[in-house]
């Protein structure tokens, strides 16, 4: 008679062909080549008949379109139970705590770009698009708000905490935060903003960890994202976020 490990020490191993108690490689594997496949779609988009406002809209939306699509792939693939992403409620505590170490992750990753352009003279800005969204005008601007700061952090936490670091966390807490936010990284282009999305992604798997609840991280990833258009609106600048 086969048997299955339980990921819990302690508890009973579920029974054989049980669907699992958290997500795996499987859900990993799934998620991850659904939203490259949604990532390659982008590339069709032509950006010069659309214009730059118009362009750099579809960009925010598509980002957090791909990693609902990421998560409702891996979700429907063997779990039924969203909590096994760790998509569970939370208390307000947790989220204004999601949201102070998000002020402490934007202000450490500010640090980190200006210290990588420096040394290296690197001032090409990836995100540029985003810059253009949120300057062409009050309705584009809160458009742009609702895209990077909402839907974006809700399905890019959603594939890469609540799938990723959820799964990898079954190898304990250091493989489980740093490899899902490597991962979530190297998924935002080797680039500038690599090291920055690696800050914010660590940050969020611990408040995710910790708080056992998606939302807190959810935060983090929105005060983060916010900067980017409330940098347009109070300066005008495009500068890397």
């Amino acid at each position: 008679m086969s048997s299955t490990r339980s990921d819990h020490p302690g508890r009973p191993a579920p029974a054989a062909g049980a669907a699992p108690r958290r997500p795996g490689w499987p859900e990993i594997i799934a998620g991850l080549a659904a939203l490259t496949a949604a990532g390659v779609l982008l590339v069709f988009i032509p950006s010069e008949p659309l214009g730059p406002v118009a362009f750099g809209l579809v960009v925010a939306a598509w980002s957090g379109v791909a990693g609902l699509f990421g998560f409702a792939v891996a979700a429907a693939l063997r779990i039924r139970s969203l909590a096994a992403f760790n998509v569970r409620r939370t208390t307000a505590r947790w989220m204004l705590i999601g949201a102070a170490w998000g002020v402490a992750a934007l202000l450490l990753k500010g640090g980190l770009i200006l210290a990588i352009t420096a040394l290296t003279g690197y001032e090409e800005n990836p995100q540029g698009m985003y810059y253009d969204a949120a300057g062409g005008g009050l309705p584009a601007f809160f458009l742009t708000v609702l895209f990077l700061a909402v839907l974006t952090p809700i399905g890019e936490e959603f594939l890469f905490r609540g799938v990723v670091t959820t799964a990898l966390l079954r190898y304990g807490p250091v493989i489980g935060s740093l490899g899902g936010s490597a991962v979530f990284a190297v998924f935002h282009g080797v680039n500038v903003i690599l090291p920055a999305a690696f800050v914010v992604g660590l940050v969020a798997a611990e408040v995710m960890r910790r708080s056992g609840s998606i939302w807190p991280a959810v935060a983090v990833h929105s005060v983060n994202n916010l900067a980017l258009p409330l940098l347009v609106l109070l300066t005008g600048t495009a500068g890397p976020a």
